[in-house]
């Protein structure tokens, strides 16, 4: 039962809370209540996935598993806000149908395959040093030295970081590919 001392204006003097900004105003309920990181077993530094800004992000985790992610304040980029799609994040991660194998589906084929990281790896690296020697060009029709393979293109992210996208960048022109591009210039 609620008596005149449970007055809002009362408990802001009674507390001392001027502004009505502390306990004066905090329900009962309120006062039981845990911030959802206040049991997470580490705290790992991140970077948001979700463009090229690189807001920092802080990844709370229980038992191996996360369970909150915020805006770092000490990022100076966000200052520790992050967007809607930043502050969703953990959704990404513990999204109940996230796919966590990696699926081939054959030419001609109607199903997916799943394959082992190692073999798609060795699958990729075969097909791109093989379209790098099918499609080498030296030199064009006056002889002019071309060193470049029309076999490769490269079409970047905007969700890489700038660190990411200059790596990119080096392998591809490294491989003698010309065709590289951002969807962030397009």
């Amino acid at each position: 039962m609620k008596t005149f001392l449970d007055w809002p204006v009362v408990r802001q003097v009674r507390t001392g809370d001027w502004l009505g900004r502390g306990p004066a105003v905090t329900s009962a309920k309120t006062q039981h209540l845990t911030p959802r990181i206040a049991d997470a077993d580490h705290v790992a530094r991140s970077v948001c996935p979700y463009c090229a800004v690189g807001c920092g992000q802080l990844v709370y985790a229980k038992d191996d598993k996360v369970i909150q992610i915020e805006g770092d304040p000490d990022s100076p980029i966000s200052r520790g806000r992050l967007c809607p799609k930043g502050a969703a994040s953990e959704q990404l991660v513990n999204a109940p149908n996230r796919q966590t194998t990696v699926l081939y589906r054959a030419p001609h084929a109607t199903d997916w395959t799943p394959l082992g990281l190692a073999e798609v790896t060795d699958m990729i690296a075969d097909r791109f040093v093989a379209a790098r020697r099918d499609y080498w060009q030296s030199e064009d029709p006056d002889g002019n030295r071309l060193d470049r393979t029309m076999g490769i293109a490269s079409l970047g992210g905007a969700t890489l970081d700038v660190e990411e996208n200059y790596l990119i960048k080096k392998l591809f022109t490294a491989a003698g590919a010309i065709q590289i591009e951002n969807q962030a210039r397009i």
